[in-house]
């Protein structure tokens, strides 16, 4: 028997833990395989569309991020779906008939706490109860997570980021917010100074926290370096283009091409122009000094 539930699921943070863990406990307890339905594409993106209206979004995690987050959570099957017009104008029973019953095989859905789905998302829970019944889907209602009595959502997330709250975010997701991308060419105006930088190349859909400095730890092939990154636009030196550069710690080698993963630990400072080069070195040092104090909390 499949247990499952739906949603997008971006960042699968911590409210989205709280489910899943439920999940979990329920596929255990029926003796059955867990089940997130999430979808490749966000919804809005489609229904916004069909209105004739713009709708862009920087994701909390990419779709490879975002399963095996889910995974790691210990969801057995990650079903990605693409949603299409023709799913957003089903109503909640053509969906759950159609496609998780009969496409699916799911016999437990667990609907997270206020969720709607379908249509309009007319429908509610004691909708869902009385289709499942009729379909052949038991509905279980997932208890609603808080933490200070804040409902964790991915659009407040996005927020914390965007204003450079990258430890207040850990908080929110349950792990630190990261980036992937490959070292790719930059200006090379780091390492004359003193401190070499890695440019990353990150995928446009990936929202990238706030411009500034900040104390990150970095994946590269398979060990971790505590380092310093900076995003912007390097007014120093006049810069015309947008970068992420990472200075690793204790660390001098040719990585061009490598695929790293760096975690943001914590905000140091905003991004601003100093009237030299030296003056920037001077604030680099004292730059890396914080950071490894924070790395080593």
């Amino acid at each position: 028997m499949k247990v499952a539930t739906i949603g997008f699921f971006d960042g699968v943070h911590k409210g989205h833990q709280f489910l899943i863990h439920q999940v979990v406990e329920e596929a255990e307890r029926v003796g059955g395989t867990s089940v997130c339905v999430t979808f490749a594409n966000h919804p809005r993106s489609v229904v916004e569309q069909m209105k004739d209206r713009q709708f862009s979004i920087q994701l909390l995690t990419t779709q490879d991020e975002k399963v095996k987050l889910l995974k790691h959570m210990g969801i057995q099957e990650v079903s990605l779906l693409e949603f299409t017009p023709e799913i957003a104008m089903m109503s909640a029973y053509d969906f759950m008939k159609q496609v998780l019953k009969q496409k699916m095989d799911v016999g437990v859905l667990v609907i997270g706490y206020d969720h709607r789905f379908g249509h309009n998302r007319s429908e509610g829970f004691d909708d869902y109860v009385r289709y499942g019944k009729e379909i052949g889907i038991r509905i279980v209602q997932a208890q609603v997570y808080t933490e200070n009595h804040i409902t964790i959502s991915s659009s407040l997330i996005r927020e914390t980021l965007l204003q450079g709250h990258v430890a207040d975010t850990r908080e929110l997701l349950g792990y630190d917010y990261f980036i992937e991308g490959v070292v790719v060419n930059g200006f090379k105006v780091g390492r004359r100074i003193g401190y070499p930088t890695a440019n990353i190349d990150v995928t446009p859909d990936k929202l990238i926290p706030c411009d500034g400095v900040y104390a990150v730890k970095v994946n590269l092939e398979g060990q971790t370096f505590g380092g310093m990154l900076n995003i912007g636009w390097r007014p120093t030196f006049s810069g015309n283009q947008h970068t992420i550069e990472v200075n690793l710690f204790d660390f001098d080698e040719n990585i061009y091409s490598e695929h790293i993963t760096i975690h943001f630990v914590d905000f140091l400072r905003p991004e601003q122009k100093f009237d030299s080069p030296e003056a920037l070195t001077q604030q680099l040092a004292i730059d890396e000094q914080k950071a490894r104090e924070i790395l080593n909390d």
